[in-house]
């Protein structure tokens, strides 16, 4: 029944010459930067899916070392040990678009009784210093754990000597050689600067840098339509920051379309200004310290200038594989987008060499499946296990202002694997109890359910757009990974009065033509 399910719901979408040099020496230079250290496991890569591994396999009673090295970011921004999601993004990401949130709520709060003085203000430098703290803490929590479960770590960045050894530099420049049974990559990636455009790369920040900015950013154009793109541009409308995304086309690609276009719509009605079909060419910084953008409209065809505070490249991440060298080791990699190429086991076209997370191909770059994947890794290397990380149905949310939660087949790949026949959706729109009081806007505010038409109505997809979205989505995500049909959702009680509640209520088909009405408590 299982493998049935999976089949209907379809497939998921300084240092390197000096590296070089070193390779190129002789083992007995190993003996003056310290010797050669050996391992059972030896993870490259310091972040939420590299750890795990780590961790899990010293549990299993290993002898295991993390090689993590943070380069710092082309405005100088750097961070400790977590990687990508600990220091620069999911957390501080959710942090600051609470942040955000409760801003909406003071202003909500007179209605509810609570008498608070305006205009309300929002101090960025406490907000950045209080989530940085936090940061902090979870980067000594790591450090402490693998101290707590003997996992040596090295802060220094690798690079492969051959297929079993790499050489380790420390900021200070000093060498050492590691060499491990087995290998794992997980390296993650980094945020991608348009370097064609004059100024990008000199006057632009990326999300490696907002979250550690002490000061307000000011007046942003967050250039890019992805998640990142809109979530940052979300919470910096949230805070009272003037906030313009450019977008050279459609707003969260791999997405469902009709969703997107509603976390679009809401952001802007709510303050949010969007650039269509806009393409940056030139910044330049003025003697005001502002820099002054010009695009193209290629739309119109027309040429356009405006004055920022802040330019925020959100255009795309690139894995971190180019400082690797992963040809000494025989590691193939796409030359497409630099990715590593990995089997259904995570192993590379070299056996003893595994890649996880988001350095590796055809993976969701998704912090929750990068850290299930390095836990079974760990155990099928060392705990006598075959489980394989199923990446089929892994529930996500976008956390912009209106959060929108998904799980499985959007609706346009529903249709392009099964056919416009055999596809169902069911759909309404709602309005959350808490937007009544405050007659808060629900335009925006919607739910869909992407089944096969054929009995018993297999559920597909699962999109909520709606406040806590995340929590909405964490729960349906169970039933649709065991198979849940439409029927079945439908015979499930509703906690009431909720909004996940109108997920099991939805009764209305995209089919019928008729117009979902707005339901609530």
């Amino acid at each position: 029944m299982a493998a049935m399910v999976v089949a209907l719901r379809g497939p998921v979408g300084r240092f390197r010459s000096r590296t070089r040099a070193w390779t190129r020496g002789t083992r007995g230079a190993a003996n003056a930067a310290g010797g050669q250290q050996s391992f059972d496991l030896l993870v490259i890569g310091g972040g939420s899916g590299g750890l795990a591994c780590a961790k899990e396999a010293a549990q299993l009673g290993r002898k295991v070392a993390v090689a993590d090295y943070v380069e710092p970011s082309p405005q100088g921004t750097k961070w400790g040990l977590g990687g990508t999601c600990v220091n620069v993004g999911c957390i501080p990401k959710k942090l600051m678009h609470q942040a955000a949130l409760l801003g909406g709520m003071v202003k909500d709060a007179h209605h509810y009784g609570w008498e608070v003085a305006h205009p309300i203000q929002h101090n960025w430098k406490k907000m950045a210093e209080a989530v940085q703290n936090h940061v902090k803490s979870l980067n000594w929590g790591h450090r402490v754990q693998l101290q707590e479960r003997k996992v040596k770590y090295f802060n220094v960045k690798a690079s492969f000597v051959d297929k079993h050894t790499v050489c380790g530099v420390d900021k200070g420049g000093k060498m050492t050689l590691l060499s491990a049974d087995h290998i794992v990559i997980a390296t993650g990636g980094r945020p991608k600067y348009p370097t064609q455009i004059k100024g990008a790369l000199e006057y632009g920040i990326t999300s490696d840098d907002i979250f550690w900015l002490k000061e307000s950013p000011g007046k942003t154009l967050v250039v890019g339509a992805s998640y990142v793109a809109l979530e940052c541009a979300g919470f910096l409308t949230g805070i009272g920051l003037d906030t313009t995304v450019m977008m050279r086309s459609i707003p969260l690609r791999g997405f469902d379309q009709q969703m997107s276009s509603l976390v679009t719509e809401h952001m802007e009605s709510h303050g949010t200004r969007f650039l269509k079909g806009c393409i940056p060419s030139v910044i330049k910084k003025l003697p005001t310290g502002q820099l002054q953008v010009t695009w193209k409209d290629h739309v119109s065809g027309k040429e356009d200038t405006g004055t920022f505070d802040t330019v925020l490249w959100a255009i795309g991440r690139v894995p971190e594989t180019r400082n690797l060298n992963l040809e000494k080791a025989g590691v193939n990699i796409n030359p497409e987008n630099q990715k590593i190429v990995v089997d259904a086991q995570d192993a590379t076209s070299v056996p003893h060499i595994f890649a996880i997370g988001d350095v590796a191909e055809g993976r969701p770059e998704l912090t929750p499946t990068a850290i299930k994947a390095g836990k079974l890794l760990a155990h099928r290397l060392f705990g006598k296990s075959s489980a394989l990380m199923d990446y089929s149905n892994v529930p996500t949310t976008v956390f912009t202002p209106l959060e929108y939660g998904c799980v499985g087949l959007s609706e346009e790949e529903a249709v392009a694997l099964h056919g416009q026949e055999h596809v169902e959706v069911y759909h309404a729109y709602y309005k959350p109890l808490e937007f009544t009081v405050t007659d808060r806007d629900a335009s925006q505010c919607y739910i869909k359910m992407v089944c096969l038409r054929e009995p018993p109505q297999l559920v597909l997809g699962l999109h909520f757009l709606g406040p806590n979205a995340g929590e909405v989505t964490q729960g349906f995500a169970l039933g649709i990974k065991c198979g849940a049909s439409y029927a079945q959702v439908m015979q499930t009680v509703g906690i009431h009065p909720t909004c996940s509640e109108e997920v099991v209520k939805l009764h209305i088909t995209k089919r019928s033509g008729l117009e979902p009405t707005v339901t609530g408590c």
